[in-house]
């Protein structure tokens, strides 16, 4: 099994990789936020991508989320472990929590959110956002690897950015019922499934946006969590890794199947050779 890790450069760092090197892997969807380190951990071999880039350059909605996940595809990855900084819409998730959600409500405008197209009708099923067994998995480390506070299932919110909230948009989303928002999760979710990757996330709270009385969000707060979230980020994905079972099985790893609507005749020469590596077991006429 290949383990694929989206998040930020501490993560790598904190990671005990060993026998690591690099790779810079092109797509037909352009390239990368940045090259892929792949190194061995737990008898596990582990690919690491930042989703910003090394220096945190790309804003969430121009990172290269197809380039990204497709990249991890390429370099064997079949499940995937992100993280993610997130507000809390909820008094009992106080900054410093680590959640594990089940769920996505998507408020996102102007990200690629598929991989097809072109000539290729694809319609994926996408009830369960992330992997079920993954979130298990993780929300399981997460509770034996930190003395952090674990919250599992739940809905993030996931809306364009940059800007943080406006106080009514926080107060609407608290009055779904919703429980974090951020703005990473769409469309990286969403191209997993179509890659067929178990994906599932640890998200660490930094903040509670801008619902609660006397809490402005500011980017120093932000990275001041943040950085306190990291130790226990790094355990939970450290322990995630060496304990992932060896007869893990996920329904992602089939998403595919049933889901194109367009005849493989129909499908244009340049489309087909583009989603080879994602879809080309489907096509075969």
């Amino acid at each position: 099994m290949t383990i694929g890790v989206i998040g930020g450069s501490g993560i790598y760092e904190a990671l005990p990789l060993e026998n690591t090197r690099t790779e810079s892997i092109s797509t037909p969807y352009g390239d990368p936020t940045d090259d892929i380190t792949l190194g061995e951990l737990g008898g596990r071999e582990v690919a690491f991508l930042p989703r910003h880039g090394s220096d945190h350059q790309h804003t969430p909605t121009d990172a290269s989320y197809r380039a990204n996940i497709y990249a991890l595809k390429a370099a064997g990855v079949d499940r995937v472990i992100a993280t993610n900084a997130v507000g809390s819409l909820r008094e009992d998730l106080p900054p410093q929590t680590l959640v594990v959600p089940d769920q996505i409500f998507d408020r996102t405008k102007h990200r690629s959110p598929t991989f097809f197209g072109d000539g290729m009708v694809v319609h994926m099923g996408f009830a369960h956002p992330y992997c079920p067994e993954m979130v298990a998995h993780l929300a399981e480390s997460a509770r034996e690897a930190t003395e952090a506070e674990v919250a599992e299932n739940g809905t993030y919110v996931c809306i364009e950015g940059p800007q943080f909230s406006t106080k009514a948009e926080s107060e609407f989303y608290r009055e779904q019922g919703w429980d974090v928002v951020g703005m990473t999760a769409i469309p990286e979710a969403k191209l997993a499934r179509e890659a067929e990757l178990s994906y599932a996330t640890v998200a660490g709270v930094t903040d509670y946006d801008v619902w609660k009385e006397d809490s402005e969000v500011t980017l120093e707060e932000v990275l001041k969590n943040a950085e306190a979230n990291q130790e226990s980020i790094n355990a939970v994905i450290e322990r995630a890794i060496r304990t992932m079972p060896d007869d893990f099985e996920s329904h992602a790893w089939s998403a595919l199947e049933g889901t194109i609507n367009t005849p493989p005749e129909a499908i244009p020469a340049e489309t087909r050779e583009r989603v080879e590596l994602l879809a080309g077991e489907y096509l075969e006429n």
